[in-house]
Parts: C-alpha cells; structure tokens; sequence
C-alpha cells in the first residue's frame, strides 16, 4: 500500500535533551498531577512538545495539588454533602485525576506496544508491610481506574515483594517504589 502521508501533515522531527533521551530508549515521566494540568492543556502540551512519556503520582503529590490550589474545591464540597469520609474523598478526586492523565498517555500506550504511556497510582503507604492487604488495594484500585496503562505503585518492602509478584502474576502492572539501596533494588529483581 502506499504511504499516504501528506509532507504537510507530518510530526516535526522533535529536538532537545528530553526528546533525545526518549530516542535513546529512556522515558521521562513527571513526578507531580494536579487537575488543572489536565484541564488546561499543559500536561497535554508537556506530552506533545516535552517528551513527557508517563506520570507518575503518590498521596503526598495529591495533598499538595488539593490543598495548593482550588481545582478539587467544587469535588471536596460536592464529595462532603455525599458524606463522604476524608480517604474515600481523596481517592476520588485521585482517581478521576488517574483516569484523566491515563486517557492523555493512551496513545503513547498504544504507539509504543504497552512499554510506555503510563501513570502510576499508589496503594496506601500504610499497608507497606501488610502483603494481603496491599494485594487486595492494588486488585481493587486496578478495576477503580479501568485504564490498560495504570500502574499501581507497591514499595519494594520486604512484605512489597510477594505482593508485587501476585500482582504482576495477575496481569497488573506495578511499579515499585521506596528502592533506596542496591540491596532493595536487587531483592526486587
């Protein structure tokens, strides 16, 4: 079949540090969400001309977008008439958010087979050291965002490790956070 692409219509050759660490196989993620990111373009723009390839996010990155700007104000008040309680609130307002960035990614997700595009959502720091528990919130916070390209964030503690297995047994991807030390590093491997 001939190639059907218009000259006109072609993506420029992108260029820069970001984008060349991108050729060279590298994925940049941001380390950081908020809503109005999503909804004014700008983490769509970072995608498009940074080489942003993944994000990825954690409660305390939550807390600061909620509490540093307005963006959940109307979904805080909408969320406490509900009678929502303070956790199930968050991961709400998280998981929207996660959806959202996810739905942005997927092209990258799919162009790149599965091996990018992704942003990660983490269990809760305070099951780092009960694996059931862990397994169970990783399980359930899979379905909750419904996105190919999710990430359930497990840190690589010694009760981490079984659950990451299970998990990625499971057809779950994770990604493994709180690798401090070479020892962590090559126990999780």
């Amino acid at each position: 079949m001939p190639d059907t692409k218009h000259p006109a219509t072609e993506m420029p050759e992108r260029t820069g540090p970001l984008w060349d660490l991108t050729k060279l196989g590298q994925s940049v993620w941001l380390d950081y969400i908020r809503r109005g990111i999503l909804e004014n373009g700008e983490l769509e723009t970072l995608i498009s001309e940074s080489a942003v390839r993944g994000v990825t996010s954690n409660p305390a990155i939550f807390e600061q977008a909620i509490a540093g700007s307005d963006d959940y104000d109307d979904g805080l008040v909408e969320l406490a008439v509900e009678g929502a309680e303070p956790m199930e609130a968050y991961e709400k307002l998280a998981i929207v958010d996660i959806q959202n960035a996810a739905d942005l990614f997927r092209g990258i997700y799919d162009e790149s087979g599965g091996a990018d595009g992704f942003v990660s959502l983490e269990v809760s720091p305070e099951l780092a050291h009960d694996t059931g528990a862990t397994i169970e919130e990783g399980r359930r916070l899979w379905r909750e965002v419904h996105r190919p390209n999710v990430m359930i964030k497990v840190p690589g503690t010694d009760a981490g490790l079984p659950a990451i297995e299970t998990l990625l047994a499971e057809g779950i991807n994770v990604n493994i956070t709180l690798l401090f030390s070479l020892s962590a590093n090559e126990r999780v491997m």
